[in-house]
């Protein structure tokens, strides 16, 4: 599956953006989705994941409360709101599938990957 992510930009301290990752292709529906990011000298780390279904949804500890992940099956979209954002929340986003019907968040799970969406916070 091709994935196509896109909603990166420039925003303050405390604004919202959404990010969404098209994913075009008949298979969608049977992948696990995550979003990943990755700052400037750090590793690249889950941010939240969610399952082929949507019941099953994952969060890092850092964005609970502030981000949601959601996914649209027929539109082949999933989908990263992301509220009350701070400046260490300033990295790469990424969108990634895992043909896998649970929920996993270890990267190695992860086979598709978007091209990266570039989100900066200002203080």
């Amino acid at each position: 599956v091709q994935l196509q992510a896109s909603g990166g930009g420039l925003v303050q301290a405390g604004g919202s953006l959404r990010l969404s990752c098209e994913a075009p292709g008949r298979s969608f529906s049977r992948y696990a989705m995550a979003w990943f990011r990755q700052a400037p000298g750090k590793e690249r780390d889950v941010v939240g994941a969610i399952s082929w279904n949507g019941y099953a949804i994952y969060y890092t500890d850092s964005v609970k409360g502030r981000f949601t992940v959601s996914r649209d099956n027929d539109k082949l979209t999933v989908y990263l709101q992301m509220n009350s954002l701070k400046p260490e929340d300033t990295a790469v986003y990424y969108c990634a599938a895992a043909n896998d019907y649970g929920l996993p968040i270890a990267i190695f799970r992860y086979t598709n990957w978007g091209q990266g969406t570039q989100v900066t916070v200002s203080s």
